[in-house]
């Protein structure tokens, strides 16, 4: 695997890890993280032994969104990403990326701000127990708009607008993310959370790599679509794997009563 000054990759089976590790900034995004994003998910997608990606991070915090220290001193501020945000070109989250092998976000420690958009396009988020959800956008006068705004297709808008609107005077717990559906799962203790990421990244693993890609671009589709479009869409994800060969192994390894042998793609 590529080296890496912000991020640390590696393989678990076929389960890749993709770990942010600035702990002594609270895994803050400078630029640097922002252009190794685009890498790191890249060099996982393009790897066919890597089924499952797990977005972790090292140290006390999860992700503490943009490195405002970096704003602040640099010279450039948020001005040295108009460009990149005006031409939809972000490009540091799977989403955005169009990465569609499943992605398990694992937040322990604070999720603040930008880190919000590893919660919002991940197809599965597990909290530490110890784990904590804020918006600081509007307290550093910036606006709180893409991340947040993917937020809402997971949870009540009233819950997503208080957040972003309270700024950095609250702090959501994980167990109020958990209730309001932000995360699927509350790992206690949260000493936890990587091996519960794994177990669950696993399990997934041991599904056809095909037919969980063609499933999540049609759900994920489904999200920009009318009901009846979105159907259609997912129609055509079901019909594009028809003829592949684990379509005939899935059956074959039920009636023979073994682990099924799936195509690598």
């Amino acid at each position: 695997m590529m080296g890496y000054e912000t991020l640390e990759l590696w393989r678990r089976g076929h389960v890749g890890w993709l770990v942010f590790n600035r702990p002594e900034r609270g895994n803050a995004m400078n630029n640097a993280m922002r252009d190794e994003l685009r890498l790191a998910w890249t060099e996982f997608a393009e790897d066919p032994e890597v089924r499952v990606i797990v977005n972790a991070a090292n140290g006390r915090s999860f992700q503490t969104g943009a490195d405002v220290m970096e704003l602040a001193t640099d010279g450039l501020g948020m001005e040295r990403y108009r460009d990149s945000v005006q031409r939809w070109d972000m490009g540091f989250t799977s989403w955005q990326l169009g990465i569609d092998k499943p992605v398990i976000a694992a937040v322990n420690g604070v999720c603040a701000g930008g880190g919000l958009h590893f919660v919002a396009d991940a197809d599965i988020v597990l909290a530490a127990a110890d784990a904590s959800f804020t918006d600081p956008h509007v307290s550093v006068g910036q606006v709180s708009a893409i991340e947040t705004i993917g937020l809402m297709r997971r949870m009540p808008a009233e819950a997503v607008l208080r957040m972003a609107l309270v700024g950095r005077y609250e702090r959501m717990s994980a167990q109020r993310a958990y209730q309001l559906g932000m995360v699927s799962e509350v790992v206690d203790p949260p000493e936890r959370l990587h091996e519960a990421a794994q177990e669950l990244a696993e399990k997934i693993a041991r599904n056809s790599p095909a037919a969980l890609r063609a499933t999540k671009r049609a759900l994920w589709g489904a999200l920009e679509m009318g009901l009846t479009d979105a159907c259609k869409a997912g129609a055509a994800e079901m019909t594009s794997v028809w003829g592949h060969p684990d379509q005939t192994e899935g059956p074959s390894a039920f009636a023979e009563k073994r682990a099924p042998r799936w195509t690598v793609c």
